[in-house]
């Protein structure tokens, strides 16, 4: 999950201080978006149930591995091209966070062999940026050193790969760590930079707190030529939190958030750079409008707050289905319509945690949480410690086990097309099919003008 810089390029970025720098020592605020859905879908962002692999493996079988290649080929073509480095360019944004999935560069069933064919549209987006300037809820990724090398050997070939390209900014080694121990993400962290440094010494390195970016516990020394990272978002943002009104009380708890995260970076004297944050958008409803105007208040109180505080960030996201996004499909384009119904039913199902809303899920999921905590109190405690016994609850049984039951039953809205429909679909994501966010896209631009 590295970061690609599309400002003008000087040479390599480094950090000085809490400040990051170019080559001729002039401070630098990363500005940006992220490619959400690209080569990390998400089901909140693209419509589909549960785990990519899952909804993946069902297309698979239903479309047969021609079709399915050629769809998913087109996807990943059409989501980012030409037109949209120029609209990045234009809008003044100067980087670009590219998350991905190691399953496009290796195969589990053929580790430690690079997929050239997963390279293609990295190298594809980073170059466009250049030339336009300006399964389960069970991280067995802890307990299984096998799974930790195979990263440090994805992050080692991908340092070959781009160890010379300067308008690569650096590379954020994991997202959204979550290390119950709180000490294995740390010394991880030491592991990969040793490797890192062994073949890129110039880079810089993006280091996400754990517990998805939000804490800090166990961090005692800092590595050289890092920015530590935040994810910074606030539940007025979300449906299930209040509306956000921009009353002083409110204003203030945004910056008692955003200060409690940074206290690490303040002590340390590092960049801090907040790779995430974003807001959930009303797609119906009589009160919709009302809705997205407050949250598009609340973003740019808080692009107020890192302007203040002078750090770099990057807004969740650039492009998807109408939840989180600067730009969506259409509801008339053939994504849209072939997915609607479908994106609906999960979102009464509550099997997204972004997009769920009140349905009769609720009835059967309160007195099973009530329940839980007259019989073990302890369960609410579990780790994450910001959840609560109804957070983990709704994970494992509804956005896990309901969640994969569906994956088939999305795969057959597929079944039978052909290429040309294939295609369309694909291009429902393209720049020129998409619908732009201009609340949204207003407030960003205030800020990067």
């Amino acid at each position: 999950m590295p970061y690609y810089w599309k400002a003008i390029s000087s040479g390599y970025l480094n950090v000085r201080g809490s400040e990051i720098v170019d080559q001729n020592g002039n401070a630098v605020v990363l500005r940006g978006t992220s490619l959400g859905g690209w080569l990390n879908m998400e089901n909140f962002l693209m419509g589909y149930p549960g785990t990519e692999s899952f909804t993946r493996a069902a297309m698979l079988a239903v479309m047969g591995k021609e079709k399915y290649n050629f769809f998913f080929d087109r996807f990943l073509y059409h989501f980012f091209t030409e037109d949209d480095a120029k609209f990045l360019q234009s809008f003044g944004l100067n980087s670009l966070r590219l998350p991905f999935s190691y399953k496009h560069f290796e195969d589990d069933m053929n580790p430690r062999q690079l997929k050239e064919e997963g390279c293609k549209h990295l190298d594809r987006v980073i170059d466009l940026c250049s030339s336009h300037d300006n399964h389960t809820s069970y991280a067995a990724f802890w307990d299984f050193k096998d799974h930790q090398d195979r990263a440090v050997w994805l992050w080692e070939t991908l340092a070959q790969r781009y160890k010379d390209n300067p308008w690569v900014a650096g590379f954020n080694l994991l997202n959204e760590p979550a290390d119950p121990q709180q000490t294995r993400v740390v010394e991880f962290y030491s592991r990969l930079e040793k490797a890192i440094r062994a073949i890129d010494p110039n880079h810089l390195l993006f280091l996400d707190g754990n517990t998805y970016a939000m804490e800090w516990k166990g961090f005692k020394s800092i590595l050289p030529n890092s920015v530590y990272a935040i994810h910074d978002y606030s539940m007025m943002g979300f449906p299930s939190g209040p509306r956000y009104k921009g009353t002083s009380e409110q204003k203030a708890k945004v910056r008692q958030q955003f200060s409690r995260k940074i206290e690490f970076h303040r002590s340390h004297n590092v960049p801090i750079w907040n790779g995430e944050f974003g807001a959930v958008y009303e797609t119906r409803g009589l009160e919709a409008d009302e809705k997205n105007e407050e949250r598009y208040q609340l973003l740019g109180e808080q692009l107020c707050v890192y302007e203040e505080a002078r750090i770099s960030w990057a807004l969740w996201t650039y492009k998807g289905v109408g939840i989180m996004d600067m730009m969506h499909t259409s509801p008339d384009s053939p994504w849209g319509k072939l997915t609607k119904s479908f994106i609906e039913r999960k979102k009464h199902l509550q099997v997204d945690s972004a997009t769920a809303c009140p349905s009769e899920v609720d009835n059967l999921i309160d007195p099973l949480v009530a329940w839980i905590d007259k019989v073990s109190p302890s369960a609410t405690k579990t780790y994450p410690s910001n959840w609560n016994t109804r957070a983990h609850v709704i994970r494992n049984i509804l956005q896990t086990f309901l969640a994969s039951s569906l994956c088939g039953e999305f795969a057959e809205l597929f079944r039978g097309k052909s290429e040309q429909e294939l295609e369309e679909l694909a291009e429902s994501f393209a720049f020129k099919s998409c619908v732009h966010r201009e609340g949204l896209n207003k407030v960003l631009s205030s800020w990067v003008a």
